[in-house]
């Protein structure tokens, strides 16, 4: 099995994505996931650029990774100055960093239009730059950036610029399609012409960095791998400038499964979905559900056809086991359901619909009325939970509403008020609190927690994470109905659940009271 070797750069050329930030001790935690992952490199930033960067590379300095070698990033010497005197090399030295990454200019343009520098002065920039950062002791990769634009507008200016960093003693040459606008035919065709090129030179290591500004960035990445390159850069979810970087959640399952390459065990393979939520945590972006391998939908099937098939057998609608990168399958339930999505969910979320095919049939035509009507179950299994125990009479609820009101008070500049009163009884038991909170929602969730928890004290473990209100139909104005879906967690479970009125405090009341009665039920719960 022919080994390729898995270089990330989330911590320094995904930070240059568009509303991206980690903080020095962010950027250790991801690290720290990284090499636990299998991650080969681990990219830590350009020490010369900011104070952060250096700052990680000496909190680098204190952690024994088990197998990743931590980069620092850099550029070859500046025009007209010799390397001892380069505060840019000095800084990556300083950095402690056992591998050197730096860049050079690749093409013609680049170096007559941008840096106003010669042809020949590039080549000595690069060949002396390598030269003496490995006279420091450090292994040196190569990034030839923009190489593929600069084959193009010029074949063999291009390659003399790597001529020039092999000649300084590198043996890693990163070919980078810096601004992401190549196609797989293309990087296929000039990393042949690269390889042809240099054969009589045994022992060089080619990589690959792309961009995904034409949506190309793994498909190319893929390619250069299946054309000779070992050495692959990219980040966690394709995080990066413009459209991003190749991403590595998807690179690296195809390069593992589909083309049976050495790049990460088994073992390390089923963290890729845990390394990519972590990552976007940290980022504070939200996860994208159609990401391919990692995505909460890359392996969910709502046609109804489509899971008869799969309760069959799964090939039948995946390309592969979503337990390899730690996914699971999902089956939703929606208008497009049918009966199998609902013996599937139902068998999934233990609700038991015995074998009453007629039952099983007004089930499915009951939910997709709810969907006609506004509701959508995809993403609110809580509600699609009590909405099947209801209609197989095995609902239990766990508190009943007897009324609320809910104040919202703007006092001339100060930022509005919200105050809730609820009245539920459990059991024979009446139970009337209020509550203040951020906003109507808040308000609501604060009184309903106080009137349950002295009964019900396990629900302090749950808090609300999220909700969105959605317009479902715009032509009616503020009549229009909304849908509300709250995102709650407990210790273990993460859960929607979903309500639908003309009036928005209505739907939050519907969509709050199943994430209670839903998590009461995931314990059968008794009062005390």
């Amino acid at each position: 099995m022919e080994k390729v070797q898995l270089y990330d750069t989330t911590l320094r050329d995904g930070m240059q994505g568009e509303n991206l930030f980690f903080s020095p001790e962010d950027k250790v935690k991801i690290a720290k996931r990284l090499d636990d992952a299998g991650i080969h490199y681990i990219e830590g930033g350009w020490p010369g650029s900011n104070p952060g960067a250096a700052h990680f590379f000496e909190l680098a300095k204190k952690i024994a990774f088990k197998q990743a070698k931590v980069a620092a990033f850099g550029a070859t010497r500046r025009p007209g100055i010799s390397c001892d005197k380069d505060g840019n090399l000095a800084a990556l030295i300083d950095s402690g960093a056992p591998v050197i990454t730096i860049f050079g200019k690749s093409w013609d343009l680049h170096v007559n239009e941008i840096m106003d520098n010669s042809l020949e002065e590039n080549l000595k920039m690069i060949r002396e730059s390598v030269a003496y950062l490995l006279d420091q002791g450090r292994e040196v990769m190569y990034d030839a950036e923009h190489f593929f634009d600069g084959y193009k507008a010029n074949p063999s200016y291009a390659l003399d610029t790597l001529e020039a960093a092999l000649d300084g003693g590198t043996r890693t040459l990163v070919l980078c399609d810096t601004n992401g606008g190549s196609l797989p035919c293309e990087i296929e065709e000039i990393i042949r012409s690269v390889m042809e090129h240099f054969k009589d030179r045994p022992g060089i290591c080619y990589g690959i960095h792309t961009h995904n500004d034409c949506a190309m960035a793994v498909a190319n990445a893929v390619n250069a791998v299946h054309v000779g390159a070992t050495l692959v850069q990219g980040t966690i979810n394709g995080y990066g400038e413009r459209c991003g970087n190749a991403d590595l959640t998807a690179i690296i399952p195809i390069l593992a499964v589909k083309m049976k390459k050495d790049c990460m065990s088994e073992d390390n393979l089923k963290k890729l979905l845990n390394l990519s939520r972590f990552v976007s945590e940290t980022a504070n972006m939200p996860p994208v559900n159609s990401r391919p391998f990692v995505g909460k939908s890359a392996f969910a099937h709502k046609g109804g056809v489509h899971v008869s098939a799969i309760m069959k057998n799964p090939k039948a609608y995946e390309h592969m086991d979503p337990v390899k990168v730690g996914n699971v399958r999902r089956v939703l339930v929606s208008e497009q359901s049918g009966k199998s999505n609902i013996i599937y969910k139902a068998e999934e979320l233990g609700v038991d619909l015995g074998d009453d095919a007629v039952k099983q049939r007004q089930i499915v035509a009951s939910i997709k009325d709810l969907e006609d009507d506004g509701f959508e179950f995809d993403a609110a299994e809580g509600s699609l939970k009590l909405i099947m125990e209801k209609l197989t009479e095995q609902y239990k609820s766990y508190f009943d509403l007897e009324s609320f009101r809910v104040v919202v008070e703007k006092d001339k500049e100060k930022p509005c008020y919200s105050h809730a009163m609820i009245k539920i009884r459990v059991g024979k038991t009446t139970e009337i609190t209020s509550a203040e909170g951020d906003g109507p929602v808040s308000a609501l969730d604060n009184a309903l927690r106080k009137a349950l928890s002295a009964m019900y004290p396990q629900i302090n473990d749950m808090h609300l994470v999220d909700f969105k209100v959605r317009v479902i139909d715009g032509s009616d104005g503020t009549d229009a109905k909304v849908r509300v879906l709250i995102e709650s967690r407990d210790t273990d479970n993460i859960f929607s659940t979903i309500g639908v009125s003309e009036d928005i405090i209505e739907a939050s009341w519907q969509a709050l009271s199943d994430s209670f009665q839903y998590k009461l039920s995931l314990e059968h719960q008794t009062p005390s």
